[in-house]
């Protein structure tokens, strides 16, 4: 593999620890700034929601752009963000912050992943993108359990400035690692870019998305507050299990990729999403049991991230076909999903708190989980029926 992976995995971390160390500290968060538990957890939606519109938006704007120009300026701005994050006076300016800070998340994941399959062969893109994502992975092993323990006996701001750190260091790492002539595609005219939107195909797959991350984030942005609350965990206890779940999530990640280049990605999101709606349903009721939940809690780690390579690659492959010219928009795009995700499933999981339960937001997501298999068979179908039309080649 391209050593300028490293240089991307390298941010990824950065930005993956900025990104999932909220859900860690949402209860500290709420007490510091007196806020209730679905206040705080809306920083998470909020985060999305500077993805989901910086994906997309700022993809297409900075198309013509050298690439290893854009990789740091979305670095400064990481950086920038985080450093607000740190100084916020208040709950307000912790939204603005964490939406700064989304909109670079967005753009360098949409251009990071066309990146990554450019540098390899085709055989090993779904790989490529893992080793990416890995990044991301890594952050909720490390980053966030450290994160999680700063914040707690630091203060959450304390958590921001070593965030910040981490995104000069990767920010150097981009400078040294990542070439000059990267790969470029041609910057898609707008109605190319409006194809992407209304592709039935591709929409079904960030639908497949949504509902994917939908899911696991009605539960996991509640994940403190619930195994204090619910399993009775102290709050010390909860970096280590964020350690745990980490791990766990990184060897899924991997094996994800792997799945999806050896058995094509509708057959390995078939088997992750039954997998986590399966674990979800069954988080339920393992909750009044510390051991218990700890295993369901690692379990359902291996599969909560391990749909990310399948799904990267499965929309790249169909924008190949369909949008060829705005491959990058659609990628970008399915960066955009993957947080309309998150976002919506912290909201519901934040109206579930506050009407329901925290026990409740599991099953719920274990739901939306079956709407993501039923929504990725269709799919599977689709591309069955287009197989079975196409011309035999002669």
């Amino acid at each position: 593999m391209p050593i300028a992976l490293l240089a991307l995995t390298l941010s990824a971390f950065a930005i993956g620890t900025t990104e999932f160390v909220i859900v860690g500290l949402v209860p500290t968060i709420a007490q510091d700034l007196n806020v209730t538990l679905p206040s705080a957890g809306l920083l998470v939606s909020l985060y999305a929601i500077g993805v989901a519109v910086g994906a997309p938006v700022l993809t297409a704007v900075t198309g013509r752009w050298n690439r290893k120009h854009v990789l740091l300026s979305l670095m400064a701005l990481f950086i920038g963000g985080n450093l607000l994050a740190w100084q916020a006076p208040g709950y307000e300016s912790l939204i603005i912050a964490r939406i700064l800070t989304g909109l670079a998340h967005g753009v360098f994941f949409s251009i990071g992943s066309t990146i990554a399959t450019g540098l390899v062969s085709k055989e090993k893109e779904a790989s490529a993108i893992a080793i990416i994502f890995t990044g991301l992975t890594v952050a909720l092993v490390t980053g966030v359990p450290l994160g999680t323990w700063i914040g707690q006996h630091f203060g959450w701001r304390a958590t921001f400035l070593v965030v910040s750190a981490l995104g000069i260091i990767a920010l150097i790492g981009s400078a040294i690692l990542v070439p000059n002539n990267l790969k470029q595609s041609k910057p898609a005219q707008l109605k190319e870019q409006l194809q992407v939107l209304v592709q039935p195909r591709l929409v079904l797959v960030y639908l497949m998305t949504i509902l994917g991350y939908g899911g696991t984030f009605t539960a996991f942005t509640y994940l403190a507050p619930i195994l204090q609350q619910e399993t009775g965990f102290a709050p010390s206890a909860i970096s280590l299990i964020m350690l745990v779940y980490g791990v766990s999530v990184a060897i899924g990640n991997i094996y994800g990729g792997k799945l999806a280049d050896k058995k094509g990605p509708v057959t390995a999101l078939t088997i992750i999403f039954t997998a986590l709606a399966v674990v979800l349903f069954a988080l339920t009721f393992t909750l009044g049991s510390k051991a218990g939940a700890v295993i369901t809690v690692l379990i359902w780690g291996a599969f909560a991230f391990g749909n990310v390579p399948g799904l990267q690659v499965y929309v790249v492959k169909l924008a190949e076909t369909f949008t060829p010219n705005a491959v990058d928009v659609a990628s970008g795009l399915n960066i955009a999903a993957f947080n309309i995700g998150i976002a919506l499933g912290a909201v519901l999981g934040g109206a579930i708190v506050e009407n329901m339960t925290l026990q409740d937001t599991a099953w719920v997501g274990a739901l939306i989980s079956v709407a993501a298999l039923l929504a990725t068979r269709y799919s599977g179908y689709l591309d069955n029926r287009n197989e079975a039309r196409a011309p035999a080649v002669v």
